[in-house]
């Protein structure tokens, strides 16, 4: 070991709340200290304030909980930077101190090793060696009195410490044994859901290969600032947001985009960071780098989601809580009725803490996972326990319900001498060079019909107007009306009454001038998708009361949507700014709106709306704004995320139902002299492992819990 080693070269805040932090760390360079769990647990746990800690060693993140009255976040940086890799010496004090206080969770077969072999101890020495391995238990009840009152670890301790003052060292050690089993099985499944989450995404490798000053260099992915022309090959991990300098490479995106085929990238193309490169070579220009990267901000709503509590569980545990005072009543009564104090350590073994405060969070964890895999990314418990509460779907119609891509739906010439077919390709032989969605749509249009295609001179862009060229000598313009008609002088009036009927159709004109006359227009209209009618239907098989769109398009056009797909209510003619005043009015009203939306003007009423979801192809301020974003273009994910919710809800409430049922029955027996200390220990922990594998399985399907909502929604009407 080098004199002056650190176990950490660089560490860095990600995440921070009032008592709890989350670092990202590199590893010194003189030897894979940090890598090694245990031994930086044990250094890291004598750190002063530190009283609980989590190490992820493959994605080099440390979550520590800390006292805030002895330390804090700035503090524990200074004296983890300053942390040097322990000696033998200091790792044999280690070794005595967790002797001496031993982890949370010990390892349930080397205790259940111990305990049995305590029994081939004679009476007074079996006595004592069960005290001893009793007394982690005993620490922490006096821990949670203490500091909490009488709670469920204070319960568990007055029981082993009433089968220790009768000698029934039987007793004693078969609770200890089931509570430290409990725990660790408790653990273990609370963490499988934690690490569910945090596998949706892809890590970033730690070294990245930078190209500066004409040489190309490895550095650590932390050394890499915006501007810097990052390098990456087949097999590798993109590190950073920016755009393709040079190169060509097929990238998978699935983690950020939902989309499963790779995507063929070239210059001048996007990058995402977190994204694979499968073949092929790219040089990117870095321009998010680090934590204000797309992958690292949805990393951080994964950890947001791993400590924001949802009603449903904040009301658990206050339940929990309020019910320890019973069971210690119920404790007392069964000793004063039969003097036995076996029968009260019965009764103390069973409460209703564990099950009720850890089994809602794993059963939203659980559903949050899925919906993750599913191409939904959710942002906390509470947001889908919002979803699974609103009543009302309000949709911004263009790029949620309808595609946001254009298409041509007439084309109308005014001179006979060129067909409908003619003027489309005649536009679309300019239009090529422009890559505006209606340009994409009159060219997608041309090349449907095989139409011949006009030789023509340089295209003139207009911006925010149309283009411009020459054929055959003469002018020709297509764009709009303000271009056609007021920059280049075109009549359009002997067309008014088609232009004003094709205008009240709710399409978009664009308007072909040629050698100085109006040739023709061709209408475009925004296409619905073909799934949103569907989605509609199943959201309201999922229990939505009602159901909105918004739009910038006529009444007429509005109309014609709205019963195209069972809207139950539209707004038309609106202004960006009016989507959210409408949002707030529907909600004075009292409805509980899950708002859908894909543009910047959309964050406004996602903000304000009970439950907002953006679009996939949304703007990163609106996916920002958004309680859930879907990672792929597909509306019937909105359909998928509702069913998700009400059946998270649902396993909830049977989890619930199971956990009062059962510890009520075990309560009652015990009081009754029915169950030994033993069995009552042995069917409250059982029960709680069983209840919390429940709430972790795979959720019911979309489609099966939709029937069973409808019918159990028919019979509360009936």
């Amino acid at each position: 070991m080098k004199a002056g080693a650190r176990c950490f070269s660089a560490l860095w805040t990600v995440h921070r709340l009032p008592a709890r932090v989350r670092f990202r760390y590199v590893s010194c360079p003189h030897g894979d200290f940090a890598d090694d769990v245990n031994a930086l647990s044990r250094r890291i746990a004598g750190l002063p304030g530190v009283i609980g800690l989590r190490i992820n060693p493959r994605a080099r993140a440390l979550v520590i909980r800390f006292d805030r009255g002895i330390t804090g976040v700035e503090r524990l940086r200074e004296q983890l930077l300053a942390l040097t890799p322990e000696t033998g010496e200091s790792a044999a004090r280690a070794s005595a101190a967790l002797f001496l206080n031993p982890p949370k969770c010990r390892q349930p077969g080397g205790l259940a090793a111990l305990l049995a072999s305590a029994f081939l101890l004679p009476p007074a020495l079996r006595l004592l060696v069960t005290a001893g391995l009793a007394l982690p238990v005993l620490r922490k009840g006096a821990r949670d009195f203490r500091d909490n009152g009488i709670g469920s670890h204070a319960l568990e301790a007055a029981a082993v410490g009433i089968s220790l003052l009768l000698r029934d060292t039987a007793s004693a050690s078969a609770t200890v044994f089931m509570l430290e089993l409990g725990e660790y099985l408790e653990e273990s499944i609370v963490r499988r859901s934690d690490e569910l989450l945090k596998h949706l995404l892809n890590p970033v490798d730690k070294e990245v290969w930078v190209e500066r000053q004409g040489d190309e260099l490895v550095v650590s992915v932390d050394e890499v600032i915006v501007g810097d022309t990052v390098i990456v090959g087949a097999g590798a991990i993109i590190p950073v947001d920016g755009t393709v300098l040079s190169g060509e490479a097929q990238v998978n995106e699935a983690t950020m985009t939902g989309e499963s085929a790779p995507v063929a990238k070239s210059r001048g193309d996007t990058a995402l960071s977190g994204t694979h490169v499968e073949e092929g070579r790219l040089r990117i220009y870095a321009e998010q780098v680090g934590a204000h990267t797309a992958v690292a901000r949805i990393a951080d709503y994964v950890e947001q989601s791993l400590t924001a509590k949802s009603v449903a569980q904040l009301n658990a545990a206050r339940l929990a809580d309020r019910l320890v005072p019973w069971i210690v009543a119920l404790a007392g009564a069964s000793y004063a009725v039969s003097a036995d104090w076996r029968r009260a350590a019965a009764v103390l073994q069973a409460d209703y803490a564990c099950a009720l405060k850890l089994a809602t969070p794993v059963a939203f964890k659980s559903a949050m996972y899925q919906a993750g895999k599913s191409g939904i990314l959710v942002k906390g418990a509470d947001a889908l326990e919002r979803l699974a509460e609103a009543d009302t779907f309000v949709f911004d119609k263009t790029g949620t319900l309808s595609s946001g891509s254009m298409a041509v739906t007439d084309s109308i010439a005014f001179d006979t001498s060129y067909s409908a077919e003619d003027l489309i390709c005649l536009a679309a032989s300019v239009e090529e060079h422009y890559f505006h969605p209606m340009a994409m749509a009159v060219v997608e249009a041309a090349r449907s019909m095989s139409g011949r295609h006009f030789n023509h001179k340089e295209v003139e862009f207009v911006v925010a107007h149309g283009v411009a060229s020459i054929i055959d000598g003469q002018r020709i313009v297509v764009g709009s009306r303000h271009f056609i008609e007021d920059d280049e002088g075109i009549d359009v009036s002997p067309y008014r009454d088609t232009l004003d009927r094709l205008h009240c159709d709710g399409k978009t004109l664009l308007y072909i001038g040629f050698g100085g006359r109006l040739l023709g227009v061709l209408a475009l209209r925004d296409v619905l998708r073909a799934e949103s009618a569907a989605t509609v239907a199943r959201l309201r098989a999922l229990g939505v009361g009602k159901i909105v769109m918004l739009t910038g398009d006529h009444a007429g056009r509005a109309a014609e949507f709205a019963a195209i797909l069972g809207i139950d209510e539209y707004h038309a003619d609106l202004l960006p700014e009016s989507k959210a005043a409408i949002v707030q009015a529907l909600k004075a009203r009292g409805a509980r709106i899950a708002f859908v939306g894909d543009g910047v003007n959309d964050a406004p009423a996602l903000a304000v709306a009970h439950v907002g979801i953006a679009m996939q192809k949304g703007a990163d301020v609106a996916r920002l704004t958004a309680d859930i974003a879907l990672l792929e273009d597909d509306i019937a994910r909105i359909a998928d995320a509702r069913a998700l919710a009400l059946a998270a809800l649902e396993r909830i409430s049977a989890n619930y139902r199971l956990t009062v049922g059962l510890n009520t029955a075990i309560l009652s027996a015990a009081a009754l002299g029915i169950l030994t200390p033993v069995a009552a220990s042995v069917l409250h922990n059982g029960s709680t492992i069983g209840i919390l594998l429940n709430a972790v399985r795979r959720q019911t399907s979309g489609e099966t819990f939709g029937m069973s909502y409808r019918c159990k929604r028919q019979e509360k009407l009936e």
